[in-house]
């Protein structure tokens, strides 16, 4: 598996949608996806990424300190950081807060807004995660932005995405689960999408991944977590000094080969305390500590909260 497939599997991202909305123009409102509109799907988010789908129409969205970006019909644009963001029919209009309103039936909340002239349909959503450092949300831009009609996958990407917000709208069981991984599926769309269009001389995580050195060496490590990693040890692999190859991993990665290690091991080790019930002295080996009480002191200064207390935690706010 390579380096990008890793992180976005121990990442754990749960999406879903909030908001179905119409405005006709002219009409700009304020966005921003807020903790509570990502239950129930997600009870604790560390990271939103928020989106928006144009179903129809066109609009712009702008963010502080950013030009403003037109959206077309198929137009998915993502918001890795959750920035506060400006929607409307043209980017220079004063914008208004709107007040969302949960729905009597209990399905998919509805706006219409506007002033009655051309029409712009989206379909508002999050991808949320509850790991609290991650590298490939800390490397990307502000704006992500697909056309899926553009992708090799646009008709299944715009045909699903519609089924699944009528699904969810008109309530229908399992709805919630096939919006979710959807969201998914798109996240990782527009993910590959930005790599294969980043500049040669872009620094980054993302970035590294197209160095042959660098990657060797993020996939030696994803796949052998345990390994008692050195940076000279690694630098041999790839084929490098171990000085040429620790000032080339972090000027890509932006820390060095063996602290990105050690973070990549906790995230590994609170996937699996989500996910098993594996003794943590168990859990320790596999990911290269020589004893529970290293692992344990690791974990907690990563996390704030000893493994197995984060795992009882993490179960009762229903994190499994």
């Amino acid at each position: 598996m390579d380096a990008l497939s890793d992180l976005i599997r121990v990442t754990r991202l749960t999406g879903g949608i909030f908001l179905d909305a119409v405005f006709s123009a002219p009409w700009c409102v304020v966005s921003q996806v807020e903790p509570e509109e990502c239950q129930p799907w997600l009870l604790e988010a560390r990271h939103i990424i928020s989106f928006h789908y144009v179903v129809e129409g066109a609009l712009h969205i702008t963010v502080k300190d950013e030009p403003p970006l037109q959206l077309r019909t198929g137009d998915i644009v993502m918001l890795p950081r959750n920035d506060p963001h400006v929607l409307g029919s043209a980017p220079d209009l004063v914008p208004v807060h709107l007040t969302l309103e949960p729905p009597q039936d209990g399905g998919l909340p509805r706006i219409a807004h506007g002033g009655g002239g051309a029409v712009s349909h989206i379909v508002c959503g999050f991808l949320g995660s509850d790991s609290p450092s991650n590298p490939l949300l800390a490397t990307l831009p502000r704006l992500l932005s697909l056309n899926v009609a553009e992708s090799g996958a646009g008709d299944w990407i715009a045909s699903s995405f519609q089924f699944a917000a009528r699904e969810i709208g008109a309530g229908q069981l399992g709805s919630a689960s096939i919006m979710s991984r959807l969201s998914e599926l798109l996240f990782v769309e527009a993910l590959r999408r930005y790599v294969a269009r980043l500049p040669q001389q872009q620094q980054g995580w993302l970035s590294a991944l197209r160095d042959p050195f660098v990657s060797r060496a993020l996939s030696l490590m994803h796949a052998q977590p345990a390994q008692a990693w050195t940076a000279e040890e690694l630098a041999h692999m790839v084929g490098l000094s171990r000085s040429a190859f620790a000032e080339r991993f972090t000027a890509l990665i932006g820390q060095p080969p063996i602290q990105y290690l050690g973070q990549w091991r906790m995230q590994l080790a609170a996937q699996r305390l989500r996910a098993s019930r594996a003794p943590l002295a168990r859990i320790a080996a596999e990911i290269g500590y020589d004893s529970e009480a290293a692992f344990s002191r690791a974990f907690k200064r990563q996390y704030g909260q000893p493994p197995a207390a984060w795992r009882t935690a993490t179960v009762l706010r229903g994190g499994d």
